[in-house]
């Protein structure tokens, strides 16, 4: 069984400042390697910890790295998966608000207009009330509906997204 000391000579323990990068640049090469090709699961946070020899923190900050590279996407109950050339099979909220986005984009629903309601949306893709919500509260994040409380939702004109940046 390999030691502490071990472990630290043979480059497998990172140390230094700002390891979480050492950590990215690790997973990174494994990535583009194949060692982890598209669609695989990453270890778990702390398997990974224990193999760099690092906190879960640090190697969660460096896994936030590659996500915004691009080059993972967490999935609930799955985990970190590597993103391929294809992509994975989207969520059905990201399918919902993918169309409503779409819409938005063709002017299909132009400014002002009132979003289909959440029953009409659950009718119409045949989700639950809390995929259309997902989906929905996607839209409100990137600013392209609003919520009036008691009205409904709405598409946002181009001048309010781009005022509020």
């Amino acid at each position: 069984m390999l030691t502490a000391a071990d472990r630290v000579s043979s480059g497998r323990w990172l140390t230094g400042g700002r390891v979480y990068t050492q950590v990215a640049d690790r997973l990174r090469e494994r990535i583009i390697s194949g060692e982890f090709p598209p669609g695989s699961v990453l270890p778990s946070e702390t398997a990974l910890g224990r193999l760099f020899g690092v906190a879960r923190n640090t190697v969660r900050r460096g896994l936030a790295m590659l996500e915004d590279e691009g080059l993972l996407v967490t999935v609930p109950s799955k985990g970190r998966v590597v993103c391929g050339a294809g992509p994975a099979a989207p969520y059905r909220y990201q399918v919902i608000a993918a169309e409503l986005r779409g819409q938005i984009e063709r002017g299909e629903l132009a400014a002002g207009a009132a979003v289909p309601s959440e029953a009409e949306l659950r009718r119409c893709f045949t989700a639950s009330r809390n995929t259309v919500r997902q989906a929905l509260a996607v839209l409100e994040r990137e600013g392209l509906v609003v919520a009036e409380h008691g009205r409904g939702r709405f598409v946002r004109s181009e001048a309010d997204r781009h005022g509020e940046e």
